[in-house]
Order: structure tokens, then C-alpha cells, then sequence
């Protein structure tokens, strides 16, 4: 009995996958170690930011893409917080504008120069001040300049006007527990969120409604 017609040949048994060289690598880079459900790193078309170890506050590293290899341990950072970093996010509109959430309650916007950091930034361009506990998570709209959504460990999402550093809407009340997690409609007219309680809500922020 033949077997030729049950067995496939695969056109893929011979291909082997190549390892990424080391200098086409980031290496020796201290990422952080504070436990919380991040991804700790984000990118754009010119720079990769990874939040790292920093003693006495937060801070993160902003590298340009082509600069791999070995990282060197004195690199500048961005160091304004006075807690841990625990999300960072690239504006959409500016491939050199940058927000952090932080420990120390605050949200910071930053602005990096264009080779990059050549010293340590510690002057945000603004601080959004209006959480009463631990901001774990920040996130541009997707379509409106200068619009940025924090949400914090005090179960409120805040939506900001950076250009002004005031509170566009407060969404109080909407979530029971922890938020885990927040993601934009394309348009921005809605966002979503996961939260502790087991539920994904659709939220509307200028009705400040739950609608699904």
C-alpha cells in the first residue's frame, strides 16, 4: 500500500530560519522590572522607547532605530517622574512627542530632539495633574491633535487637552475596578476598555455613557 497520497509534501521542509545577527540587536538594556500588565516599549518610524531601571524615580530610553548593538549603561534617559514609568505612548501627529504614565500619579508629554537624546531629559513639555492614584495607562486619539486618554489605578479615565493641560472629560463611576486595558475606535469617537470586573465596556467620552 502506498502512502504518497496521504502524506503532503510540505514546499517548506527545507527552509531554515537565520538568527538576527547581534548588531542588528538592542543589547544590555535594564528593562523594568515593576510588575504591571505593560508592554514597556513603544515605536515609531524614527525612535523605539523602553521604559528601564532608574534609581530614585521612573525613567525611559529613547533610541533612534538604526542605533543598535550594545547599549551603553550611561546613555541619556527621559527622568522627570518621581515613581516608576509604567506606560508610554508615541503621538500619532509627532514622531518626536512622547507621553508617560507614572506611579507618581502624574502623566508627562515630552518632546525629543531630532538625533535624539544627547543628555538626560528631565523638563517635560507639560504635566497633566488629576489622578488620585497610579496612571498605568495613556494613549493618543487616534485622529485629533493634542487629545490624549490616561486611565489610573483610581478607575478614572481622564481625556486631556495637552495644548492647554486641562481636562476635556472626566469618566468617573463608569468602572467598579482596575482598568486593563484601553483601545481607540479608528476615528476616535468611542474607545473600549477591559477592566478587572470581567467586563469589556464601549464607552462614549462626550456623553460620558457606557454604550455596550
Amino acid at each position: 500500500m502506498s502512502f504518497r497520497k496521504v502524506v503532503r509534501q510540505s514546499k517548506f521542509r527545507h527552509v531554515f530560519g537565520q538568527p538576527v545577527k547581534t548588531e542588528q540587536c538592542y543589547d544590555d538594556i535594564r528593562v523594568s522590572r515593576v510588575t504591571w500588565d505593560s508592554t514597556f516599549c513603544a515605536v515609531n518610524p524614527s525612535f523605539v522607547a523602553i521604559i528601564v531601571e532608574a534609581s530614585g524615580g521612573g525613567a525611559f530610553l529613547v533610541l533612534p532605530l538604526h542605533k543598535t548593538g550594545r547599549i551603553d549603561k550611561s546613555y541619556p534617559t527621559v527622568c522627570g517622574h518621581t515613581g516608576p514609568v509604567l506606560d508610554i505612548d508615541w503621538c500619532p501627529h509627532n514622531d518626536h512627542v512622547i507621553a508617560s504614565g507614572s506611579e507618581d500619579c502624574t502623566v508627562m508629554v515630552w518632546q525629543i530632539p531630532e538625533n535624539g537624546l544627547s543628555q538626560p531629559l528631565t523638563e517635560p513639555v507639560v504635566v497633566l495633574e488629576g489622578h488620585s492614584k497610579r496612571v498605568g495607562i495613556v494613549t493618543w486619539h487616534p485622529t485629533a491633535r493634542n487629545v490624549l486618554l490616561s486611565a489610573g489605578c483610581d478607575n478614572v479615565v481622564l481625556i486631556w487637552n495637552v495644548g492647554t493641560a486641562e481636562e476635556l472629560y472626566r469618566l468617573e463611576g463608569l468602572h467598579p475596578d482596575l482598568i486593563y486595558s484601553v483601545s481607540w475606535s479608528r476615528d476616535g469617537s468611542r474607545f473600549c476598555t477591559a477592566c478587572k470586573d470581567k467586563n469589556i465596556r464601549v464607552i462614549d467620552p462626550r456623553r460620558g455613557t457606557v454604550v455596550a
